[in-house]
């Protein structure tokens, strides 16, 4: 199991409670989805697993075999080198190519220089975006930039991606299109945890739904 929450209390660093009582369990290769109104604590919930917000108490909160109860700031580093992060917004360093993006992070994460061009060409190619190497990221479309998004969050072969919103930016079209490309990824055995609020992409394509509401996080049976 990647994930396992059971009775999770979860704060802002404020310290004000945004849910509580959050039971939420993920396996290899599932795809789940977040859902609730803006504010609802969506966010709140994915920042947890990768610890930019904390989990205050719990019976049980494991993420990649992390106990979110007492990891420590220094394992934080190797704790998201095992998970890849999708962004609303890309957040790309739009002072370098797509290439230049994706070797940054590939150089940070020790990878040997001989095998980052190879590694950078497989993940342009799994995203469709082989022509585009050598492209600023203002250059690109909203999709496009998503795409080169997804294939950073890919490098290191993660066991999770989690993203955060990745279609909201984006017209109908190309959010399927990224939709298409986040299953195709987690039918090769990544697990995908992604909020949103596009309940036609759900039905489009089914996965494991849960709701924030009220303060706490509901499973939706199918």
């Amino acid at each position: 199991m990647l994930i396992n929450y059971q009775k999770a209390t979860i704060c802002q660093l404020d310290g004000k409670e945004i849910l509580r009582d959050v039971d939420i369990q993920v396996n290899e290769g599932e795809f789940v989805y977040i859902i609730g109104r803006v504010g609802s604590g969506k966010s709140s919930l994915l920042k947890t697993f990768y610890q930019e917000l904390y989990v205050d108490e719990a019976v049980e909160a494991q993420v990649l075999d992390y106990d979110m109860l007492s990891v420590k700031r220094k394992q934080i580093p190797a704790l998201r080198r095992q998970m890849g992060i999708v962004f609303q917004d890309f957040q790309l360093l739009a002072d370098r190519t797509v290439r230049k993006n994706l070797e940054f992070v590939l150089k940070a994460t020790g990878w040997h220089k001989e095998d980052i061009a190879n590694r950078i060409d497989e993940v342009l190619a799994d995203v469709g975006m082989t022509d585009k190497s050598d492209v600023m990221p203002h250059e690109l479309s909203g999709g496009e930039q998503q795409r080169i998004a997804i294939a950073r969050a890919i490098l290191n072969s993660p066991s999770l991606i989690v993203a955060d919103e990745p279609t909201a930016n984006l017209d109908v079209e190309t959010a399927e299109g990224i939709m298409q490309l986040l299953r195709s990824i987690s039918y090769k055995g990544t697990a995908v945890v992604m909020s949103t609020h596009n309940i036609s992409l759900i039905e489009q394509y089914p996965g494991t739904v849960y709701k924030c509401v009220d303060g706490r996080l509901e499973r939706i049976e199918e």
